[in-house]
């Protein structure tokens, strides 16, 4: 068999390595000194290596790989404005983690453990973010079709885990007295924009988005025509994938006034479909594909520094 380009990215043990190195770079550029950005660049190391930890202990890829880590990173860097932001760091974080727990408790009705800290991370989200409580419905359904985890005491432990971290802040909020924020942060979530409102969206935001839905696209397609030479265990957690990734984009879709925070939760559920894909094809048409992801993902953050450095220069 040919070893091709994408061949050769996929399989090298230095592709995490490197990428990590640019991705450094990425954040030096990105003013990690200047502007104090070292807990939201921690979030995203330590992101990346759950990843890593949540490749290896699924066998989301069939070979050894480490492009999962390496295609989060890649749409995160080509992406540069979601960077300095810790509260998606954190996010990005709880997310990886509801992962690497909740996969845990494929088949075993016993997993209330499992699920209740996946859902402590659901719910830790949420204090940051009160929208992820709209996933609640859809993650207890997967907790039954495509985990078959579902019972009275996973189901007990989900809502435990969901409300712990409310626990918490409200004894916070009970000590100074105050209910006022806590009140006003559920209220929020009935909170709509204007539906499929796209002013508010520049052309770098458009530009990223339109990139994550081709990668998600195209590793979903790859996976529907190829899932038959993966496990069970394995199909059923990338229909999981698909499902919340289809559920991510209809949401920005629908919600774009919350297009920050909704498309890194579409870039995590998306690393492991374009994963598989770069991994797992040897073509000549799928190798070229891979290079020209690779051509746009580092030309939307330069094209977009190019314009707006020259623009002023230009209006003025």
């Amino acid at each position: 068999m040919v070893k091709r380009f994408q061949n050769r990215i996929a399989e090298g043990r230095m592709t995490l390595p490197v990428m990590s190195v640019i991705a450094a770079a990425i954040w030096l550029v990105s003013g990690l000194v200047q502007r104090q950005l070292w807990l939201p660049a921690a979030c995203f190391a330590i992101t990346a290596f759950l990843l890593v930890e949540l490749n290896n202990a699924n066998s989301l890829i069939r070979i050894y790989s480490r492009t999962v880590s390496s295609a989060f990173m890649v749409m995160m860097c080509s992406s540069v404005y979601l960077l300095p932001s810790l509260k998606g760091g954190v996010i990005d974080v709880c997310a990886v983690s509801f992962y690497i727990l909740f996969l845990h408790s494929f088949q075993n009705n016993d997993a209330s453990g499992r699920v209740f800290y996946a859902f402590f991370f659901v719910g830790l989200a949420s204090v940051l973010f009160v929208q992820m409580l709209f996933y609640v419905p859809l993650l207890l359904v997967m907790l039954s079709t495509n985990m078959t985890a579902m019972g009275w005491r996973t189901l007990s432990a989900s809502f435990l885990g969901l409300l712990l971290p409310y626990w918490f802040v409200a004894g916070y909020y009970a000590l100074v007295g105050d209910f006022t924020i806590f009140t006003e942060h559920f209220l929020s979530i009935a909170e709509f924009g204007s539906v499929a409102d796209l002013s508010g969206i520049n052309a770098y935001q458009f530009a990223t988005f339109a990139f994550v839905v081709t990668c998600s696209i195209i590793g979903i397609v790859h996976f529907l025509r190829n899932s038959n030479m993966d496990k069970i265990r394995t199909r059923m957690i990338f229909e999981m994938f698909i499902t919340m990734n289809i559920a991510t984009i209809l949401f920005i879709i629908l919600q774009p006034i919350h297009f920050d925070i909704l498309i890194r939760i579409a870039i995590i559920n998306t690393s492991p479909l374009i994963a598989h894909f770069v991994s797992l094809t040897h073509t000549r048409l799928t190798n070229i594909l891979t290079i020209l992801l690779l051509i746009v993902a580092v030309s939307i953050p330069l094209i977009t520094f190019f314009f707006s450095l020259w623009t002023p220069l230009l209006t003025f």
